[in-house]
């Protein structure tokens, strides 16, 4: 079956939770978190559930595995954490959880990031992405421009396709 036949028979629509890591913002100072629900909500995909954490590895992972194992989340997406700083630990509290590792989704993010955006900086990013209990599982960096790139060019493009993916695993 052809990559379009599979697009074809994707769903409409997914319930995504949002994380945003940060130990600085807030509700109100949130632009990434709100620009990953806009342009999810704009492609017509539904917000299970939006938070903000610190950046403590505990916290983090908490936070996602709680939409893992929520059954109405298909994907769970976070940003911040995800550079090479001492607090930047987003990639050690969700890669022990990924059951398969999308690795495409970090090596094409930092290839667009080097191309469209940041030049060599691209080396200090982190993104990555995984499935987990039949769960997709992003982390991108915090920076709008960041968001924009990866929920642009990668998430909202395949974010269904991975998930029809991900629903013939739970039927088997």
């Amino acid at each position: 079956m052809s990559v379009e036949e599979h697009k074809k028979q994707a769903p409409d629509q997914t319930t995504v939770m949002i994380v945003t890591v940060s130990d600085t913002r807030t509700e109100a100072e949130d632009k990434s978190g709100k620009l990953i629900r806009q342009l999810l909500e704009q492609d017509g995909h539904l917000i299970a559930n939006k938070v903000i954490v610190k950046d403590e590895q505990e916290q983090i992972e908490q936070a996602v595995v709680e939409g893992i194992h929520d059954r109405s989340v298909d994907a769970v997406i976070v940003n911040g954490g995800t550079g090479i700083a001492a607090r930047d630990v987003t990639i050690e509290a969700v890669e022990p959880l990924f059951e398969k590792e999308i690795l495409g989704f970090g090596e094409i993010f930092r290839m667009l990031s080097y191309t469209d955006d940041i030049g060599s900086a691209a080396i200090m990013s982190r993104a990555a992405a995984g499935t987990a209990k039949g769960t997709a599982v992003f982390a991108v960096p915090g920076s709008s421009g960041a968001v924009k790139l990866a929920m642009t060019r990668l998430i909202c493009p395949e974010i269904s396709h991975i998930v029809r993916e991900l629903r013939k695993d739970r039927q088997s």
